[in-house]
């Protein structure tokens, strides 16, 4: 699933490693490279100390194109490596981990890790790129929507107020905030001020709630590309390093597809919001890997709730 945002000036039209897992969770049943990645030691335990340590390590090698998280069930720091990290990164990360590198379960996984951009209904900046809205939310009588960050983020310096279009020709509002690298959210502003404005999702129903989702939890994204997917949560607190745009943490990780343009989208279960579509890999077609920002962390760091 390969997304790039479009941007005249460039910023994302160069190569993103991309959270991209090109066939899905099945393409990344255990993609291992012989004498390269190996699973923790079955033999040696690990504590809570020592599996934070070697994520940090993980972090501190800082290799784009890799997504990790400590998983408590396996007792090791899973590290999912895409096709752009070579051997020798891979060896800089055992490096890294030191004494602690049996903690590393390392997976290879086909595609390119990169954001997302676009969304729900389709929003598009002037400074050149196409994203999806992800929740409409209140602070008042103010309405704004939340989207990834790295679509309300201005590339080439701090982050003034632009203005934000829908369908490239209708005005919308102008960015509020933006929390991207780190965190991956952002808020717009409508203006004028409507009246009102939905709760609803895109191909879903209406929003009463957010909560943090659960691993195993069903849910469903959509996203202004590729309409709406649904599949599962399948991990929680996973880090991804974009590479030049940097790292962002605590994502949600699933089973469900994603392709260029469907970033900030919402991601849902029933009646509830849980998350804004950051990046993946792989498609539609073959099926993909995509990672969210939990939505609760955004509405809080920005004081909004549902309309």
């Amino acid at each position: 699933m390969s997304t790039q945002r479009t941007n005249p000036r460039g910023r994302l039209a160069r190569s993103l490693r991309a959270l991209a897992v090109a066939a899905g969770l099945s393409a990344l049943s255990a993609l291992f490279v012989p004498g390269v990645a190996q699973a923790a030691d079955s033999a040696d335990t690990f504590s809570t100390a020592q599996l934070t340590e070697a994520s940090q390590a993980v972090d501190a090698a800082d290799v784009g194109g890799t997504a990790w998280a400590v998983d408590a069930e396996s007792n090791s720091v899973l590290v999912l490596a895409d096709e752009t990290v070579s051997r020798s990164e891979i060896a800089k990360i055992r490096s890294s981990a030191g004494s602690l590198a049996g903690a590393l379960t390392i997976e290879r996984t086909e595609g390119t890790f990169e954001t997302y951009l676009q969304g729900g209904d389709a929003v598009y900046a002037d400074v050149g790129w196409r994203c999806s809205l992800g929740f409409n939310v209140r602070s008042g009588s103010t309405y704004y929507f939340l989207t990834a960050g790295h679509c309300t983020a201005d590339p080439y310096g701090p982050t003034p107020p632009y203005p934000l279009w829908h369908d490239g020709a209708s005005w919308i509002g102008f960015t509020a905030g933006s929390s991207f690298p780190g965190n991956d959210f952002g808020l717009v502003q409508y203006d004028p001020r409507p009246s009102s404005v939905p709760s609803t999702v895109l191909g879903g129903g209406t929003i009463t709630s957010f909560a943090n989702p659960v691993v195993g939890q069903s849910a469903c994204r959509s996203g202004s590309t590729t309409g709406v997917h649904c599949g599962s949560v399948t991990g929680l607190n996973w880090t991804v390093d974009y590479g030049p745009d940097g790292i962002v943490y605590g994502l949600i990780r699933t089973n469900i597809c994603a392709e260029p343009g469907d970033s900030g989208g919402p991601l849902w279960s029933g009646s509830t919001g849980l998350g804004l579509t950051s990046g993946g890999s792989g498609n539609c077609s073959s099926g993909g890997t995509t990672f969210f920002q939990p939505v609760v962390e955004a509405a809080s760091a920005y004081g909004v709730t549902l309309p």
